[in-house]
């Protein structure tokens, strides 16, 4: 090899170090543009198993349409959701309604904030026991949820179902302790959310959530002795952090979520057992 040749050989190896490296530079910036909140092409947003779930393939599909990649992250508690979204593992999460968030940010300092609603599961009160809630006898057992926020709603729920009474103003937040009347002595006993079907065998009458109701087979329009109506103010919603809350992806996500063919799929295929909240 002359001269000459070894010189443009080493030209051209130099040139194409350079344009690697542009083009590095150039994939690093964008990757930090995104993570400043410009547009993203892709998100991951966190759900609980069941009717979230569900609601959130279509979602997907939806945003796969309009260019937005939505990676479903599923969870089976109420806590770690949370707890993913304040450590940055997810970007959006959708689960909870109001009271319950309130409640998580005030104990653990999370700083999030809802961007939009998306759907009402509404909780009702079923008995393999009785057929109505007149019909229950003295001393009988009820469960309700044991996490503060659902079991402060399946209380308000036996308040409007005329079982107890509870302390004036304690709404949301009412615990057994807030327990004013209770005429009948009925025995009033805490489980985990999840569980709360499976107790159907043993209690005379108990408190679920829709998201558990719906997976043993329990449809809260034909089952529940007594159902929250569409009122309700345990509208889930679509949460991010508060730093993120003017992302535009995270906004177009929101939209996406709220749009005709996501609400005519929930009324279309849970047959108003759980409905749109927007």
């Amino acid at each position: 090899m002359n001269k000459f040749t070894k010189a443009i050989a080493l030209l051209m190896t130099t040139l194409f170090l350079l344009l690697a490296v542009g083009c590095g530079s150039s994939e690093k910036a964008a990757d930090k543009a995104a993570d400043k909140g410009g547009a993203k092409t892709s998100i991951k947003v966190g759900t609980t198993a069941g009717p979230h779930a569900q609601v959130m393939e279509k979602v997907k599909a939806e945003a796969e349409k309009q260019g937005l990649k939505v990676e479903i992250v599923e969870f089976n508690d109420y806590i770690q959701p949370n707890v993913a979204l304040a450590q940055k593992d997810l970007d959006i999460n959708v689960y909870q309604h109001k009271p319950f968030l309130e409640r998580a940010m005030a104990d653990r300092q999370y700083k999030f904030v809802a961007t939009g609603k998306s759907i009402i599961l509404p909780m009702g009160i079923y008995s393999k026991k009785v057929k109505a809630i007149a019909d229950l006898k003295p001393k009988a057992t009820i469960a309700i949820p044991n996490d503060p926020t659902n079991g402060g709603r399946a209380l308000l729920l036996l308040e409007k179902a005329g079982v107890i009474k509870l302390k004036p103003g304690v709404g949301v937040h009412a615990t057994v302790l807030d327990i004013a009347e209770n005429p009948k002595n009925f025995k009033i006993i805490e489980i985990e959310a999840a569980q709360t079907p499976r107790s159907l065998d043993d209690v005379d009458l108990v408190a679920i959530n829709t998201n558990y109701a719906l997976p043993a087979g329990l449809v809260p329009a034909k089952d529940a002795l007594l159902v929250e109506d569409g009122n309700s103010p345990y509208a889930n919603l679509i949460v991010v952090r508060a730093e993120d809350k003017d992302n535009p992806t995270y906004q177009k996500f929101a939209k996406i979520y709220q749009s005709e063919p996501i609400k005519q799929f929930v009324l279309d295929h849970f047959k108003g057992t759980i409905l749109p909240s927007w």
